[in-house]
């Protein structure tokens, strides 16, 4: 694996979006390129060419799982890794996150101050 340096952000909440784009950004360092949508994120996520989708489960519209799926049927996104960030995390959710192929799963609410930390580690592994 490359480095890390590019994140494609993914989450409807307005203001977790703006928390967690300040914690990539401000704190982490990271280019970050925020969407609202799953939507929004398979249209500005083939060009903008992130090394990591952080991608909210509960969406409206199309969820993080449809999303999740999508991303790997779009070339340039196919082999992205994935981590989900979500409140439900009960172990079987979970699982299924890590079978579907994510990398890992961040619960909701996250460390703002940390959340940048986690990613790394989770990265590295």
């Amino acid at each position: 694996m490359t480095g890390l340096n590019r994140i494609l952000y993914v989450e409807d909440e307005p203001d977790i979006r703006e928390i967690g784009e300040l914690a990539l950004v401000d704190v982490a360092g990271f280019e970050v390129k925020a969407c609202a949508s799953g939507a929004e994120a398979l249209e500005k996520g083939p060009a903008f060419g992130p090394d990591l989708v952080l991608l909210d489960v509960m969406m409206p519209g199309m969820d993080g799982i449809t999303t999740f799926q999508k991303l790997r049927e779009t070339p340039e996104l196919a082999g992205t890794p994935v981590i989900f960030m979500t409140a439900k995390v009960q172990t079987t959710e979970v699982q299924r996150y890590l079978e579907m192929g994510a990398l890992d799963v961040i619960p909701k609410p996250f460390d703002p101050m940390t959340l940048g930390e986690t990613i790394r580690r989770i990265w590295s592994r």
